[in-house]
């Protein structure tokens, strides 16, 4: 038998997933050589670059990733259906 999944229950997972995906690309990307490829080629403000190619800028971006993988983590656990134990099973 084929449940149809709540309107609410669909939000919730595309917000999972979206905080899984940013989370990731947030943490990785200001690492990578790419990230100063890009910083190069965009007219960006001289104080902006400088903070966007500082170690602390790039910490600041991943510590951003790591709250939106955290968040994503946390609501994808509230999703997962959860076992209750039955009235006379050991805990």
């Amino acid at each position: 038998m084929c449940h149809p999944m709540r309107p609410g229950t669909l939000l919730r997972l595309l917000f999972v997933a979206y905080c899984l995906e940013a989370g990731l690309f947030l943490v990785m990307v200001p690492w990578s050589p790419m990230w100063d490829r890009t910083l190069l080629r965009l007219p960006l403000l001289p104080a902006l670059r400088f903070a966007l190619f500082h170690p602390l800028g790039r910490a600041c971006l991943s510590g951003f990733g790591l709250v939106h993988l955290i968040w994503g983590i946390d609501d994808l656990d509230a999703l997962w259906p959860r076992r209750r134990p039955s009235a006379g099973a050991p805990v």
